[in-house]
């Protein structure tokens, strides 16, 4: 699906954003280790929540898990501990590259039998459930993905309680604080002190939770306020509360002259002035909340804005190698962005001549597709190839963006 994209001169719309998939994702795998039928409400209908809906479902066979990356990791440390399971799970070709070795290591060592049925340390895997090994010290690297950690972490109370020392620079820690808060809803308390978490043996309590509206989505229309600022957007199903680590995406907004209020009925109001159009540098370290990366880097482009932000190295292993996809995409808008390895990227003004009608290759990312749709707003026409891999995490994104007055049209190319 290739669509063309046209921008209104402002928004004045109310969107319903969608659940969080992160939250879905944990209190799905704890519904699986519980024994209670209180499946989570208003459960987010994305791809990688139909993906590890399948999975956890599974006892032998194969499970393919496409492009869902917390399928594969929470769904690894699944089968792996439950004795009597017989899987093998894969990937797409991107899947396959993307590596995981840190938490394979940690599972063999709670007693986990697992072995590449292809390429050492990536998927696919084969999975032989065993027994956990119960209690004791596990030490696995926290510097390539959160999700390693929060795999072993949502397993570690039915597995006999667990200590995890995480070795080298925490990545994404607002995702374990995640972990941990879902963790604490349903009865387990987790202790994170350093870089060692400690979870207690016990059982998952049956609590019902609806899932709250996921920030990283929220990310892309709080962009648009700021790019069309005399919109005036409300965004239900947010909390003002969230622990969510992408919520700072509200923060750096309103820094740049945001005004956002949560009303006494719950939804969150946005406006601003002409103040996101000053052209002061940005600097900031995304390494807690890699997700809105690509909107904040497409959106200060679009303003005009000089930036440098860290942090990102974990985005070389998402579903693209998304800072090498966005520098490509972005010359086409005329942005000559700077990728300082693949922990930096900033913006001094340089630019070059945009393609007349930009044609964005997505690269089969969510997050590419999503935040370049911002670039509508100054490139009328705009066609975002392969638009469909929204389905990912926000499956009504096009939908929606009509709903707020964009022109939206199929292409045939």
């Amino acid at each position: 699906m290739n669509l063309s994209i046209t921008a209104p001169a402002t928004i004045n719309a109310t969107i319903a954003v969608p659940p969080s998939k992160s939250i879905s994702a944990r209190a799905l795998v704890i519904h699986a280790l519980s024994d209670d039928g209180l499946l989570p409400l208003n459960l987010s209908l994305c791809d990688d929540t139909h993906a590890l809906l399948h999975g956890l479902d599974v006892r032998q066979g194969t499970i393919d898990v496409g492009a869902a990356g917390t399928a594969m990791r929470f769904l690894t440390a699944f089968h792996a501990l439950q004795p009597h399971h017989s899987v093998v799970i894969t990937g797409d070709e991107r899947m396959q590259q993307r590596p995981i070795a840190p938490l394979v290591d940690a599972l063999r060592c709670m007693g986990a039998n697992i072995t590449y049925a292809g390429r050492e340390g990536f998927p696919p895997l084969r999975i032989e459930g065993a027994l956990p090994s119960g209690g004791g010290h596990v030490v696995m690297r926290g510097d390539v993905s959160s999700q390693f950690a929060s795999a072993i972490m949502m397993m570690a109370p039915v597995a006999g309680g667990l200590e995890i020392e995480l070795t080298g620079n925490i990545v994404s820690a607002p995702y374990i604080e995640l972990t941990i808060a879902v963790m604490r809803h349903y009865g387990v308390e987790c202790l994170w002190s350093g870089n060692v978490i400690t979870i207690p043996a016990g059982n998952y309590l049956p609590r019902a939770l609806t899932i709250e509206a996921d920030w990283s989505s929220a990310s892309y229309w709080l962009a648009l306020q700021a790019l069309l600022p005399h919109s005036h957007i409300v965004l239900k199903g947010l909390l003002p509360d969230s622990p969510q680590g992408d919520m700072r995406m509200l923060t750096f907004m309103e820094q740049m002259g945001m005004r956002a209020r949560f009303t006494a009925q719950g939804p969150l109001e946005t406006d601003m002035g002409n103040a996101a159009c000053c052209c002061c540098s940005t600097f900031a370290d995304l390494n807690g909340t890699p997700d809105i990366a690509l909107t904040l880097i497409v959106m200060l482009c679009l303003l005009g804005r000089p930036f440098r932000l860290t942090g990102l190295r974990t985005l070389a292993i998402k579903e693209s190698n998304r800072l090498e996809a966005l520098q490509q995409e972005l010359l086409k808008l005329g942005y000559c962005i700077s990728l300082e390895g693949d922990d930096a990227v900033s913006w001094h003004f340089h630019t070059c001549a945009p393609q007349a009608i930009p044609h964005i290759h997505t690269h089969g990312d969510h997050r590419i597709a999503m935040a370049m749709a911002a670039a509508a707003t100054r490139h009328p026409g705009i066609v975002i190839r392969d638009a469909q891999v929204v389905q990912k995490s926000y499956p009504d994104f096009w939908k929606h963006l009509s709903a707020a007055g964009f022109t939206i049209m199929d292409v045939n190319l």
